[in-house]
């Protein structure tokens, strides 16, 4: 790419804020964007918001945390100032000591503008993907100091659609922040043409809105490990069905719960049901079931901190993904699933519609017996045929290569 191309400026935030957890749908997108950026011919910087302000990486200091966020380098020792900083836990203790470590720049919060100024070159591109940092204070000194342009992806409005999945508080930040977005932005990336109209439906009548556009997220699909920690109870030949996602309400694990007690009334051998995923919040009903049920360690399975590898070696053995969640703003289990030939089965969300097609087993809503007839079909169908089960059909992913071209090409 020419020399003269914009510098571009990536916001690592959100990463740096959930250093040492499972990586959401959401981190994996920046850690791509991280990766892309890193290899391109141009100028690429980060910003990241810490406890004591905000730090600037050049290159090398992207590649460094890279390899700290990926896990392929471990987080080094704790300095004084994250010791000092309450309310840190010891992952991101590390994280802050490292990022300040491997600054090309610190600013605290009133001198963020300066710092800018002093080492990013005027008219550089920002690009936010993680709903992370978009306070006035950041887009003000953006446009203030470097007359940057502004590209931030919304990955979904499931906090103003569904309040009642949500943490207290966080339908009204979600609004607040989707405003400054709204008055800040020049372009505004969505991982889909529902996400697009969800955001016109959420912005005032009269508001203006930034230009929006539509790049479907990409899917990178890693290589399988040679093995995972199956559960011991769970015998070599029985099918399983795999649930993936955080446990929180509106991932619908109770639904599922539900199935699985129904079905361990009906004659007939049980499929088992794996679990995978962190514990989220809202949900002690759900979280009550998983520590006590009469079900747990014997048909129902809760897995925690797979790897991506392990997660799809477990995948690809499995009799189908299930996935009732109420609402979704892409949905990348179902779509890496079904990229590996998994079956899918989920609600008929206008998301899946979009982006799979006709690929996933459609079930109703809450239907209980309709899903339970699919999930026996499915279990059956393994069980008879063995690892090839009930092929899913042919599936081509969309892939970051396709996603960038949109993303950079919009802000060109």
């Amino acid at each position: 790419m020419s020399g003269t191309a914009p510098a571009l400026v990536l916001d690592l935030s959100r990463l740096l804020a959930r250093a040492g957890r499972l990586p959401t749908g959401v981190d994996r997108v920046e850690l791509a964007y991280l990766r892309h950026f890193i290899g391109l011919d141009r100028p690429v910087f980060a910003l990241a918001r810490t406890a004591y302000g905000y730090v600037l990486l050049d290159r090398p200091g992207m590649q460094a945390m890279l390899a700290r966020f990926a896990g392929t380098v471990p987080f080094g020792g704790v300095d004084l100032l994250s010791r000092l900083r309450p309310g840190l836990g010891p992952a991101g203790q590390a994280a802050q000591s490292d990022i300040r470590r491997m600054a090309l720049a610190r600013a605290l919060p009133h001198r963020l503008g300066p710092m800018l100024a002093k080492h990013l070159p005027r008219g550089c591109h920002y690009f936010n993907t993680g709903h992370s940092n978009l306070s006035h204070r950041v887009l003000r000194a953006l446009q203030l100091h470097l007359d940057a342009r502004v590209l931030v992806m919304v990955h979904d409005t499931i906090p103003l659609d569904f309040p009642q999945f949500q943490r207290p508080g966080s339908p009204q930040a979600f609004a607040a922040m989707l405003a400054r977005v709204r008055d800040s932005a020049d372009v505004i990336l969505c991982n889909s043409h529902q996400t697009m109209a969800d955001i016109a439906r959420h912005t005032p009548q009269g508001a203006g809105l930034p230009r929006c556009v539509v790049a479907p997220l990409g899917v990178d699909l890693p290589a399988p490990a040679t093995t995972w920690p199956k559960p011991a109870a769970l015998a070599p030949g029985r099918p399983y069905f795999m649930a993936i996602g955080t446990i929180e309400p509106r991932k619908n694990h109770a639904f599922l719960l539900q199935i699985w007690a129904e079905m361990a009334q009906q004659p007939g051998p049980l499929p088992a049901l794996l679990i995978c995923g962190a514990r989220g919040w809202n949900n002690d009903h759900v979280f009550a079931q998983l520590d006590r049920h009469p079900m747990m360690g014997q048909h129902v399975f809760e897995l925690n901190g797979l790897s991506d590898a392990q997660m799809a070696a477990a995948l690809q053995g499995a009799a189908g993904l299930l996935h009732p969640s109420h609402a979704e703003g892409y949905g990348l289990p179902p779509v890496e699933a079904a990229a590996m030939g998994v079956p899918v089965v989920c609600p008929a969300l206008p998301i899946y519609r979009e982006i799979l097609g006709q690929i996933p087993v459609y079930a109703e809503q809450q239907n209980i017996y309709s899903w339970i007839e699919t999930i026996r079909a499915l279990a059956g169908s393994r069980a008879k045929n063995g690892a090839q089960g009930q092929p899913c059909p042919p599936f081509s992913p969309p892939t970051w290569q396709a996603h960038f071209n949109v993303s950079l090409n919009t802000m060109a």
